[in-house]
């Protein structure tokens, strides 16, 4: 099957492009772009080669090498094949008795999870243990979740919405977090343009998206902003719809790893008694903080991009960086919409973002850093 292109943008010096057929996003050399281009016409690869060796004064066997290479790479690239065993879902049952029935509440929905067993309650209640309500039997939505022969299993509303091996954990959890913010903002998955691993804080008046590695400090300086008057909109899971093109809240916990108590536990005291949660699947300690959000519903613009690192004992470093390379560092963490439209309205939106780099190690110093992004006083 050929590697269909369909969009391409130039930013900077260089050319996105975005295969359909597989959602994938490469960042290529303007001049390899126009050869894909001209491939896509229909153009053949001995006419490319022709016009690529008088125009950049280069052999024509070292020019239809080129081109003859880079069809096989974009067009043949194989795509990743699924060797696990479909379930059929014919054979399984729901449980007739789950162990666990929790009742969670965000703004006025009312949504019912029931877990099997202590397993799928951990995968799923540690970052919304802040929303359960009690003395409760009404709900309007229920999410049912169950492993049976080694998959994980997730129904709502009696439907099932698909299973996952073990070792995909976190695709369940995603979709999961995707089932529930279709249900409070009432957008089905078509609608969002997509989901980024990132920590959204916002002034109720437009939102900063806080990036970078796992350990690099995204949540907890979202927690000592949150602590100084800002609003943390969402962590890990940060949802964008295509319509408004504006991240939209998120209601989980912030996830505070054990290194990063010391500095917030005088700002929080309730960390020296929250629950400690070991996940061992990925080798870090965390406890979960309350969001101050009070309004799940918040949807806010998003203009800038910060790529953020605590470095002990560094001077503050706060600085553009190249949208490509901002990009790279974006794209792998994300979830995308595969749809054309939503793509499209993707890199539009990319195109228009300041991107920053933030290494700091002066707690205030980077409080102070991030207020001028949101002030405009850059």
């Amino acid at each position: 099957m050929k590697k269909t292109t369909t969009l391409y943008k130039i930013i900077e010096d260089k050319t996105i492009a975005w295969f359909e057929n597989c959602n994938e996003y490469l960042i290529l050399e303007n001049t390899t772009a126009d050869i894909i281009k001209r491939l896509d016409k229909g153009i053949s690869a001995k006419k490319i080669a022709e016009a690529l060796s008088k125009k950049l004064s280069v052999p024509i066997e070292k020019t239809t090498d080129f081109v003859l290479n880079l069809e096989q790479t974009i067009y043949n690239k194989k795509n990743a094949t699924n060797t696990n065993l479909t379930n059929d879902y014919r054979d399984i049952n729901k449980p007739e008795k789950f162990k666990f029935i929790n009742y969670y509440k965000i703004n006025d929905i009312v949504f019912r999870i029931d877990y099997l067993s202590e397993k799928e309650l951990s995968y799923i209640h540690p970052k919304f243990a802040h929303l359960v309500v009690d003395n409760t039997t009404e709900f309007d939505s229920h999410f049912e979740i169950f492993i049976n022969n080694k998959y994980i299993f997730l129904y709502v509303d009696n439907t099932i919405i698909g299973s996952w091996s073990r070792s995909e954990v976190h695709f369940f959890q995603g979709k999961f977090s995707m089932e529930l913010i279709q249900k409070i903002h009432q957008k089905e998955e078509n609608e969002w343009m997509g989901v980024f691993h990132a920590s959204a804080v916002s002034d109720d008046k437009k939102s900063v998206l806080f990036l970078g590695n796992s350990g690099n400090g995204k949540s907890t300086s979202l927690a000592l902003l949150q602590a100084n008057g800002y609003t943390c909109l969402a962590d890990d899971f940060v949802p964008m719809d295509k319509k408004n093109r504006e991240v939209y809240s998120f209601p989980a916990a912030i996830s505070i790893k054990k290194n990063s108590l010391e500095t917030l536990q005088p700002i929080y005291p309730e960390l020296a008694t929250s629950t400690e949660y070991d996940f061992k699947r990925l080798n870090k300690i965390v406890r979960f903080l309350k969001p101050n959000n009070d309004n799940f519903y918040t949807h806010l613009p998003c203009n800038d991009l910060v790529f953020i690192k605590y470095e002990k004992e560094s001077d503050i470093v706060f600085e553009k960086i190249s949208k490509i390379d901002a990009f790279q560092q974006l794209i792998p963490d994300s979830w995308l919409s595969p749809i054309k439209e939503n793509a499209e309205i993707f890199l539009n939106w990319f195109e228009n973002l300041n991107c920053y780099q933030l290494t700091y190690s002066n707690n205030q110093k980077m409080i102070e850093t991030v207020s001028k992004i949101f002030n405009n006083d850059l």
